[in-house]
């Protein structure tokens, strides 16, 4: 169990997944830069963040929920929960009669990803729903801007294990509190820290410090 202190934000688990670096750089040094995907993404979000609960029938929709796990280490906040009524197998609510199922839509900006960033930060939103709860979820939903459609998500154990162990990672890399060194790859080219992450001169055989160093030792030479 870990204590209030030590909670890490879950939006922290998708810059891990995506790059060790990128999340080094924005949770450690600080660093942020937006681009045109990240501003898109964040007007895709004002709304879905402003607390405030809705009625559609049989489905309550809670905006903005508040998430937190002390058995995980993490804190953040949901997008859209819809509390589906149900005959059985779900929780009472306040003020409300009958058995509700909660449903997580996370809104994102773009199409789906090709890696799994995006499915290991909405599993953890679930994992922290659960603990709060007390009930088991089985599934959870995207809502991606430019197709403006849902794509559901099965929370199944192979998902369920990969976010678990990206959660423990991104507590021990938090203990230890360095940057790792940089790594070019083409997704590189949509991240908006690569101003300040400068792959292409960082990383590699030409990184900045492999340069200093034989510049350092051939000045050395030159003046014996």
């Amino acid at each position: 169990m870990y204590t209030e202190d030590d909670l890490l934000p879950i939006s922290a688990l998708q810059h891990l997944a995506f790059c060790e670096r990128q999340w080094a750089l924005i949770h450690v040094e600080g660093a942020w830069a937006e681009n045109r995907l990240t501003a898109e993404g964040r007007v895709l979000h004002d709304h879905p963040h402003e607390p405030e609960t809705e009625v559609r029938g049989d489905i309550r929709i809670a905006r903005g929920l508040q998430l937190r796990s002390l058995e995980l280490g993490l804190v953040g906040k949901a997008d859209v929960v819809e509390f589906h009524r149900v005959e059985q197998g779900g929780i009472p609510l306040e003020d409300t009669p009958g058995l509700w199922q909660p449903f997580i839509v996370e809104y994102k900006r773009g199409h789906p990803k090709i890696g799994h960033e995006d499915e290991v930060q909405l599993c953890a939103q679930v994992l922290c729903l659960e603990e709060m709860l007390g009930i088991s979820i089985s599934s959870a939903a995207f809502f991606y801007g430019e197709p403006r459609r849902r794509y559901e998500l099965a929370l199944d154990n192979a998902l369920r294990q990969e976010t678990e162990q990206l959660i423990s990672r991104l507590h021990q890399l938090t203990a230890v509190g360095q940057t790792p060194q940089a790594e070019y790859s083409p997704k590189c080219k949509s991240c908006s820290l690569i101003d300040v992450c400068l792959p292409g001169t960082t990383s590699g055989p030409k990184s900045a410090r492999t340069y200093l160093i034989k510049s350092i030792i051939q000045a050395e030479e030159t003046v014996s």
